[in-house]
């Protein structure tokens, strides 16, 4: 038997590969197929099935692709219906993979489809289960993600309660965990960095797997849960429904385009997507291009800010990345990457175009003009309350796009994040509404502590 834990860390997302003689199992699979198949090439096997732990939310599956290229069954728990073909099994039901077999255990809570695959070695033991969203380490699956039906959250907490201390509390604490994310993931609040662990453990130090009632169970896991980003129901929708080949995608979107064929597409409404890093943005940029660098959580921030998944793409990449752009892209559902600008924006001033700027400042130079200038803290509310620039306006970019506050652009605004990643983004988004000044605080709030800039906090009552 042989278990292999793939980790992406940009999604904070674990797919698995098990095999048993010459036999293979992949559990929750990205979108990108041909590692799967290399791996099992390699080790002289074939994939046999695909388990699906549920419609995710947070990343679009390659198991539609993966099933098409290998002649795997994919396999997802009761009540899931699909716009493709599956086996959708019963609960309890058992598939053989070599000397091992899986059990499904149908634990609805974080989904209604969601289930948990109990994997019994040669002798039979139960051995581990993977869980997908239903158990993190040191967290649950948020009940709020399912695609639109009758369930409330509350109704789905309450499903996840019984779902836990009926299917997965009575299995033996030596049971090894494999969920399906780790710390980052919005999918949960608040998951540990660590990837597995023991059911044993997790019954010591879960706070859901505490010896609590119903509801206060319910009252713990629908609290405190913030607004998912935008482009979740649309993922659950596009693993519920299918999606266009990966091939296909990364064929269009790789296709290398003149300056000239960037800015036409922009002008019939193309999206003008740099991926490079903060330096190289603030460099010198095309005007009214959104920065997001695939140096940071590129996919995450991709799904909270561009609204349409439909929207046609042109990529500004450093030479070499455009492929990884398009993939992560993909990932996360844009499938509509019209290529790339072949030369980057030296190509684009070649053409006789010109560049933006975006003008940056130390954390020492806002401190020696701090009296006369308005702050713009993009970090999170959280962040915000637990210390802050004093005066500073807090402008989540989570929340940019529905942001009902009136800015002037006509007003210098120094903007900061915790490091700097999500204040050029910030910055991009701005100058393409036509806000002339706005200026980047390199290093974040990380540099202005250090400068001894004061810090106010937001008392919590």
């Amino acid at each position: 038997m042989h278990i292999e834990q793939l980790y992406t860390g940009c999604l904070s997302e674990a797919a698995y590969y098990i095999e048993s003689e010459g036999e293979v199992a992949i559990i929750d699979p990205l979108r990108e197929t041909q590692p799967y198949i290399d791996k099992a090439n390699g080790r002289g096997a074939t994939i046999k099935y695909i388990f699906e732990t549920h419609f995710h939310a947070d990343f679009v599956s390659g198991h539609v692709d993966l099933a098409q290229q290998t002649g795997a069954t994919i396999v997802y728990g009761p009540t899931a219906k699909t716009g493709y073909e599956i086996h959708e099994a019963t609960d309890g039901e058992v598939f053989q993979l070599g000397k091992i077999n899986f059990q499904v255990l149908h634990t609805p809570g974080h989904t209604p489809e969601s289930s948990t695959f109990l994997l019994k070695d040669e002798a039979g033991n139960n051995h581990a289960i993977f869980t997908g969203d239903t158990l993190f380490i040191g967290d649950v699956g948020r009940p709020d993600l399912a695609i639109k039906g009758d369930l409330t959250k509350e109704d789905l907490a309450g499903l996840l309660y019984d779902s836990l201390r009926n299917k997965i509390m009575p299995l033996e604490d030596e049971v090894l965990v494999y969920p399906a994310h780790g710390a980052g993931s919005a999918c949960g609040k608040n998951m540990s960095s660590e990837t597995f662990s023991t059911l044993g453990a997790q019954k010591e130090s879960n706070y859901a797997l505490r010896d609590i009632s119903k509801e206060q169970f319910i009252k713990e896991v629908t609290e405190g849960i913030l607004p998912p980003p935008q482009y979740f129901p649309k993922n659950a929708m596009i693993n519920k429904s299918g999606y266009e080949s990966v091939d296909v995608v990364m064929d269009r979107g790789t296709k290398a385009l003149s300056a000239v064929e960037v800015q036409v597409a922009a002008q019939e409404g193309a999206l003008i997507l740099d991926t490079r890093t903060n330096d190289d943005f603030r460099g010198g940029f095309i005007p009214g291009s959104l920065f997001i660098g695939l140096d940071g959580s590129f996919a995450s921030w991709v799904g909270t800010l561009i609204q349409d998944l439909k929207r046609p793409i042109a990529i500004v990449a450093n030479e070499g990345q455009q492929e990884e752009a398009v993939m992560r892209l993909a990932r996360v559902g844009y499938d509509h990457a019209i290529g790339y600008l072949k030369g980057g924006v030296a190509a684009w001033k070649e053409a006789g175009f010109e560049l933006d700027t975006l003008t940056s400042i130390s954390a020492e130079s806002l401190k020696k003009q701090l009296d006369s200038v308005q702050v713009l803290d993009v970090r999170k509310c959280s962040e915000y309350d637990a210390g802050h620039v004093t005066d500073a306006i807090n402008y989540p970019l989570d929340f940019i796009n529905n942001e009902k506050r009136e800015l002037d652009e006509h007003t210098p605004y120094y903007l900061h994040c915790k490091s700097g990643y999500r204040s050029v983004i910030a910055a991009s988004i701005l100058k393409s509404r036509g806000f002339k000044n706005v200026v980047d605080v390199t290093g974040g709030f990380e540099a202005i502590e250090k400068v001894g800039i004061p810090i106010q906090e937001n008392s919590v009552i």
